[in-house]
C-alpha cells in the first residue's frame, strides 16, 4: 500500500483533503504529522478508513523535524505539505531563533523534504500549498500586502514589525515556496514531481488565529462577504481539489503551479532561477544540511 505523508491535516481545507483522501482512495495510506497525538484516531472514526497513522512534529523546531523524519519508517508515494501559518508580527521566533512565518512556511519544508527524499519511490508527488497573494495583482481588499522579496538571511532574523508586516511577511513566505519547490524539481530523480499548490481564496480558514480580537473580526467580516462572491473556494472543494491533485491524475509537468486544480502560470516575480538558487543554499546553511551535502558531495 503507497503513502502519502500530510502537514496541517487537523482543521481547514487540510481536514477535508485528508478525508476526502481516506474515503475516496482507500488504497493509500495516509500518514499525518501533528503537533498534537491523536488526529489519525479522530480521521479512522470519521471516515471509517483505519489506513492513517500518525507522528507528532513541531515544525517550528528543526530538531522535532528531524526526529519526525527519522521515524517515517516507509516508503512514499505523496507528501502534500499544507501547515503553514500568518503571524501578526515579524518579531516572533521558531525555537531556533528563525522569524516565525518565515520558518515555518519555507524552512521546515526545506529541511522536512531533504530529509524524506530518500524514502519517495517513483511514482511519486509533492505538493506543498502556496498561495496566490505571492502575487501583487491578487485581490486582497488591502488585508494582506505583495511579497517583498531581499537577502534570504534578512528573511530569516526576527525583527520589529506591525500586523501589516506579519501579513507582507506572509505573502514573501509563500514567494518562496514557490522558489524551493521549482529548485527541487531541478533535483528530483525522473518519476517523482514537485508542485506548488493554490487552493484559491478560501474563506474561513484558521489563518488570522493569531490576530487580535480587532483583526479576527474584520477577516471574518471581509471573509464573510468575499465567501458569496465567484472568486471564493469553500473549505471541503479546496480540500477535494487538494486531495485529487495529490492522489488522482498527474496535474502536469514538474515544477508547476496548480491553482484550483488547473496548471496556470504563477507570478512573473516567482520565476527567477538566481533567487531560487540562492533560497536553496541559504536554507541548507540555516536548516544545517550544509555541512552534511559537503561530506557527502
Amino acid at each position: 500500500m503507497s503513502t502519502i505523508l500530510m502537514t496541517g491535516a487537523s482543521r481547514g481545507l487540510g481536514r477535508h483533503a485528508a478525508e476526502h483522501l481516506l474515503r475516496h482512495h482507500p488504497d493509500r495510506h495516509l500518514l499525518v504529522l501533528n503537533r498534537a497525538p491523536g488526529l489519525a484516531a479522530e480521521l479512522a472514526a470519521r471516515t471509517g478508513n483505519r489506513n492513517v497513522s500518525e507522528i507528532t512534529c513541531d515544525l517550528a523546531s528543526f530538531a522535532d523535524i528531524r526526529r519526525a523524519a527519522a521515524e517515517v519508517d516507509r516508503p512514499l508515494t505523496g507528501f502534500v505539505g499544507n501547515a503553514g501559518l500568518q503571524v501578526q508580527s515579524t518579531r516572533a521566533r521558531t525555537a531556533d531563533g528563525v522569524e516565525m512565518t518565515f520558518g515555518v512556511n519555507v524552512l521546515a519544508y526545506h529541511l522536512l523534504l531533504n530529509l524524506l527524499l530518500p524514502r519517495f519511490t517513483a511514482p511519486a508527488r509533492i505538493l506543498v500549498v502556496g498561495s496566490d497573494v505571492h502575487d501583487p495583482r491578487t485581490n486582497s481588499l488591502g488585508l494582506v500586502p505583495p511579497p517583498r522579496w531581499t537577502d534570504p538571511r534578512e528573511l530569516a532574523r526576527p525583527r520589529e514589525g506591525t500586523a501589516r508586516d506579519g501579513r507582507r511577511a506572509y505573502a514573501t513566505s509563500k514567494l518562496g515556496v514557490l522558489y524551493l519547490v521549482h529548485a527541487l524539481a531541478r533535483r528530483l530523480p525522473a518519476g517523482v514531481d514537485a508542485y506548488t499548490y493554490n487552493p484559491g481564496l478560501v474563506p474561513g480558514t484558521s489563518l488570522a488565529r493569531d490576530a487580535g480580537p480587532v483583526g479576527r473580526a474584520v477577516f471574518q467580516a471581509v471573509g464573510r462577504v468575499l465567501s458569496a462572491t465567484p472568486a471564493a473556494t469553500r473549505p471541503a472543494e479546496a480540500g477535494r481539489l487538494l486531495a485529487e491533485a495529490a492522489a488522482g491524475p498527474r496535474p502536469g509537468d514538474s515544477g508547476s503551479y496548480v491553482s484550483k486544480g488547473r496548471v496556470v502560470p504563477s507570478s512573473a516575480e516567482s520565476y527567477d532561477e538566481r533567487r531560487e538558487e540562492e533560497l536553496w543554499a541559504v536554507a541548507d546553511e540555516l536548516c544545517g544540511l550544509a555541512e552534511a551535502r559537503r561530506r557527502a558531495g
